[in-house]
Formats: structure tokens, sequence, C-alpha cells
């Protein structure tokens, strides 16, 4: 009898793990909740709650094939070991086979579960399928892992020009176990589960995620590279909260972009080749992870910046988490994410960097706010994406480079239909005064909605300030290798 344990792979189709477990003989799965490891990590109620339905989903796709799902709580990973060996004994099992995850925390569990298991004869099968390159892979030529994107971009299509990862084909159906599916969990205790409203706007399963790819591909992609920054368009393909659960595969998302694009990587459609660079620019802050595990432990990439003289501004950083800046693009981006559990990416740069350059908050506060608030809330990329815009990171933005929140609103919500579908206290302003409606021509009278809470050009120079303050070779440092995402 095979085990596959399922983690951050809620698919039956393009399942590494899964096929492999269900080559080898009759398949059991298995799924452990880990509600204290999920809150010392400060993943999202809404993310809970749609792994869950995600579970759900699966758990009615695997008994149609006669594969029973199993519910085994692990409150934190350090049980983990001793849970799965219980399965394994209880129905006999030859073998775990699970797909890799990656983090010092994911990492330690797995080995630690490999050694218990190895200790009592049982096999424990690891593969490569969140990625579709193993992390140790890819390297620069004095075998180190990759600092910069476009460095590490290059080596990834020479590699798939070579060799193209495959799909798996989904598990055949078995004959009956006599084992009988788990009922999963409708929610875990501390985490609260979501209304219908955001449920609807992340409706769970498989169907939807494919649903997702090819309405994006079929009428958003040739459109992605002009309108990817635009909020207000539906130019992206919201799928990052289903690739972070594994409800669709980065193989899946690769091979329709290149049939869309007659199998090209860096020529044909635009959309295509800028949308396939995104999906590397997720694989390499995974890979960044692997490589460099200080980021894990809430260490800035760029050590040198750990000298960075943050402020302590409990009331603005109060103000930014509660959408109360009297910036409008910010706070309605930060009300698109209290409601949504998802906020355009454009507008998360511009809102990390009016945290981290206008306010000198430290991107450590950020980042935790959002993994405590986002569905896709994913340690590399959001780790990756905050220290980009503090300049702590790899190919982070310039130090003195500082996105203007009012120029950015400007240029991206043009008429101000994002602002104004958040901020309904703003609806009667024209596409001038919408993104500032606080400035000195006066309308503090007619519009209730608060003032800025800081001086964006003081701050500006206050921030460049406190970067000089880096000693020369360290304020050096911190200066881009390559800036691939303004």
């Amino acid at each position: 009898m095979q085990l596959i344990w399922l983690r951050s792979d809620l698919r039956l189709h393009d399942n590494t793990a899964l096929a492999a477990a269900a080559a080898r003989g009759p398949c059991v799965a298995v799924y452990l909740p880990s509600p204290e490891q999920w809150r010392s990590h400060d993943d999202a109620p809404c993310k809970i709650d749609f792994w869950l339905r995600n579970v759900a989903s699966l758990s009615a796709a695997l008994g149609e094939l006669n594969i029973p799902l199993l519910i085994r709580p692990a409150p934190r990973w350090d049980e983990a070991p001793q849970v799965l060996l219980k399965v394994c004994r209880e129905l006999k099992i030859d073998a775990v086979h699970v797909n890799e995850e990656y983090g010092l925390n994911e990492t330690r569990r797995d080995a630690e579960v490999a050694r218990t298991l190895d200790d009592q004869g049982i096999a424990f099968h690891s593969y490569l399928d969140q990625l579709l390159f193993k992390p140790g892979s890819v390297l620069t030529k004095t075998g180190n892992y990759f600092q910069v994107f476009s460095q590490f971009r290059k080596v990834c299509y020479g590699r798939l020009h070579v060799s193209l990862p495959s799909l798996v084909r989904a598990p055949a159906r078995q004959a009956h176990t006599g084992i009988a599916s788990d009922p999963v969990p409708l929610h875990i205790e501390g985490f609260a589960p979501s209304g219908e409203a955001l449920r609807a706007l992340w409706p769970a399963g498989e169907s939807e995620a494919r649903r997702r790819l090819e309405t994006f591909v079929e009428q958003h992609l040739d459109h992605y590279q002009t309108d990817r920054d635009f909020p207000a368009k539906p130019g992206t393909s919201q799928l990052s909260a289903y690739l972070l659960a594994g409800v669709v595969s980065p193989r899946q998302c690769l091979h329709a972009a290149l049939q869309a694009n007659q199998g090209e990587f860096e020529s044909g459609n635009v959309g295509a080749v800028t949308w396939i660079n995104e999906l590397l620019w997720r694989e390499f802050y995974k890979h960044i992870l692997v490589g460099y595990p200080r980021v894990s432990r809430h260490r800035a990439f760029r050590p040198e910046t750990e000298a960075m003289a943050w402020r302590d501004a409990p009331e603005e950083l109060a103000a930014w988490k509660e959408a109360r800046t009297g910036l409008p693009i910010i706070d309605a981006a930060m009300r698109q994410l209290l409601e949504t559990g998802w906020m355009h990416n454009r507008l998360r740069m511009v809102v990390a960097m009016f945290l981290t350059k206008n306010l000198l908050i430290d991107w450590r506060e950020g980042e935790r706010f959002f993994m405590q608030h986002l569905i896709d809330g994913d340690l590399a990329a959001n780790n990756g994406g905050w220290q980009w815009s503090a300049s702590t990171g790899t190919d982070a933005a310039p130090w003195f480079r500082i996105f203007n929140p009012l120029s950015q609103s400007e240029k991206f919500d043009p008429t101000g239909s994002f602002i104004k579908h958040w901020l309904t206290e703003l609806n009667d302003l024209d596409r001038q005064q919408v993104h500032n409606p606080k400035a000195p021509c006066g309308l503090f009278d007619r519009v209730d909605y608060p003032a800025p809470i800081v001086d964006l050009g003081r701050s500006r120079a206050r921030a460049l300030a406190a970067f000089r303050q880096l000693p020369t070779q360290q304020r050096r440092a911190a200066e881009p290798l390559g800036d691939q995402r303004t």
C-alpha cells in the first residue's frame, strides 16, 4: 500500500507524487491540518479556508478513483513524523510519497519524517513538482545560487529549450481499498471561515483553476504586457492562490502559455513572454529561499542593510494597515487586500515602498501583515517582493528610487476607476482631484477623507538620508544588480 501525503499540491492532474504513488500499487492519501504551525507562519484565515475547500474538492475527485483521503491532525510540524508513522503502521504502508516543499521549516520537517520512516523500514520518496527546476540545479558558473533574476532567467530559458517539463497524467481508478475517507473539516479553530462574498471570489477546485487559466490565455494573455500594471483592468491571471495551494501546476501554466505562443519562450506574443517571465520570478524566489535560508529567518537578503535605522511609528503603521493614510491609491489597495485577500501586484510594490521609504518602517512589519491577510500569501514571493521594495533584497530597487504614490496613481489608474471602486467617498471627484483630494487647491470641506499622514517630499528626503547613513561600501552593496520589476 502506498501513501500520498498531500500538502501544497491539491490537485488530481499533473501531480507528480500522486501519479508515482498510484503507479506502484493501491494508494491512500492523507492531509495533516497543522493550525499551530499555520499560526506561527502568520497564514491568513482566508488562505486556510481556501485550502480546506480545495482539500474537500480534491477528496471528492479522489473518491471517484477509489482513493480514500484521511485527515490526521498534526498541530505542529514536529508532530508529523509520529502521526504519519501511526498511519503507516495501521495501513501497512510500504512507502510515503510527497512533492517537495521549500523553506527551513518545511525542509526540516520532511527530513525528520524521512528519518523516522526509514528507521521503521518505510520508504520516503519526494518529487520535484511545484517548480520547473529543482533548487540547486540552476547555478552560476562558480556553483552558487543566482542573485540576479535576469541571469537566472537566461539559464532557465536555455534549459527549457533543451528539455521542457512534461505533464503527468492523473491516476486511473483503482480497486476499492475498503478504507473510508474522513470528512474534511469545514473550518479550523482559530481561523475564521471566509464569508460568502470572499468565497465567491475564490471558488475551490481544479475545474475553477483550469477555467481561470483557459480564460486568461484566451482573453487576456495577448494584452498582459500592457494591461498587467493597471489595477482597474482584468489584466492578470488571478491564479496566484491556486498556484500556491497546488490546485494548478506551473507546468500546466507554462504549457498553456507556450501553446498560445507557438512554442516560443523569448519571441512571438509579448504578453505570453512576459507571463512566462512572471512564472520564472516565482521560481527565482523559491530558489532564493533554498540558497539563502536567512530570508526564512526574517533576515535581510543583503545582511549589510540590517544596519538600517527603521522608525518606530505605531500610529503611522496602524494608519497604513487600516487604509487611512490619506493617499487614495494606498488606501484603495489596502481596502482591496482587507476585503478580498488579494492585492494587485503593481499596488503591492507601491504600498510596500510607501511603508518602507516614505514612512521608513521596517519591511518585516509589512511582510507579516500581508501574510496575515493574503489568500496567496507565499513566504518566498512575499518576502522577495517586500525586500525588493525596501532595497534590502535580490535585484532590489535602488535605494535612491522611491515610488511617488501620486504619480503611480495617475499613471496606472488614470481615470481613478480603481480608487473610486474601493473609496466610494471619493466618487464625486473628477479624474484629477481623486488622486490627491486634500491637495492645497482646497477640497478639505467637500470630502470626508483624511489628509495625508506624511509629506511625500520631506519623507523621501528622510529615506534618502537614512540610506546614506549606511557605510559607503554597504550603501554601494545595497544598490541594484538588476531592476526588472519597475
